[in-house]
């Protein structure tokens, strides 16, 4: 199962399971008509719906699937929100639902998943987090925050929740795709701001997931797909820097 796999990268991840030959349980939202048309588009595929604001109908949907499934391989934690607000000033709501959404409900369902799945092989847990753990700057607060949560979970999950055969992970990905409130060509200048001046597509991250999924890092590993991005030290998002760096360009133009 994929969360937030209607749409964006969490859609991407889903064609590559589903073109690489596995059953994909598509989870949505709000994105009905999306997940649909996507579970119709693979091979073998269904759309499930969970507002994941309530952990414990997450919890029980996975215990549901889990009653159902004989070999269910791997649950990708993908869905997020990504609102803003800054360190100067916490927005409460934002917070509220960044830590349940991005934190609080993936971490009770990879628990649910490892107490309840079977699999052979055993299982996968892979939690999308951000380049932003090791790259963080003051924007998007919350969000940052969040993914922190999430990311503390994996190492304690491996630990603690998972067999000798499972593993929990972490894919942390950098700019993928147009985010908050970008133009097509803020995006074009954003995604190349990191180590090796190239964007970072979408596939990536797909083929990532695959290789995880495979089972062949150690237990509790996180991998970066961000072209270095995390090795730099950013003091904004890149949203903001290339319209800084836009700006500045225009006004020595002008």
């Amino acid at each position: 199962m994929i969360t937030g796999a209607a749409k964006r990268i969490g859609a991407e991840i889903a064609k590559a399971f589903g073109q690489a030959g596995w059953h994909v349980i598509i989870h949505y939202g709000r994105s009905a008509e999306e997940a649909e048309a996507l579970a119709a588009e693979l091979p073998s595929a269904e759309a499930i719906h969970c507002d994941l604001a309530d952990s414990d109908g997450a919890v029980a949907l996975v215990k549901s699937l889990a009653g159902r499934i004989d070999n269910w391989r791997a649950l990708i934690n993908s869905a997020s929100i990504f609102r803003y607000d800054n360190a100067t000033d916490i927005d409460r709501a934002t917070y509220n639902r960044s830590m349940i959404i991005n934190a609080k409900t993936p971490a009770r369902m990879a628990q649910a998943y490892l107490a309840h799945a079977r699999a052979e092989g055993g299982r996968r847990v892979i939690h999308v987090t951000d380049q932003k753990l090791e790259n963080s700057n003051p924007d998007f607060f919350s969000y940052t925050m969040s993914k922190h949560a999430l990311s503390a979970t994996i190492a304690m999950l491996a630990d603690g929740a998972a067999g000798p055969d499972d593993r929990v992970y972490g894919l942390a990905p950098g700019a993928i795709l147009a985010s908050h409130d970008q133009t097509a060509d803020e995006t074009d200048q954003s995604h190349v701001l990191n180590l090796l001046q190239r964007k970072t597509e979408a596939s990536e991250i797909s083929e990532a997931m695959l290789f995880l999924a495979e089972g062949h890092l150690a237990n509790g590993e996180t991998l970066f797909v961000d072209s270095g991005q995390h090795l730099l030290d950013q003091p904004r998002d890149v949203i903001y820097l290339a319209r800084e760096t836009e700006n500045h360009t225009q006004a020595e133009g002008a």
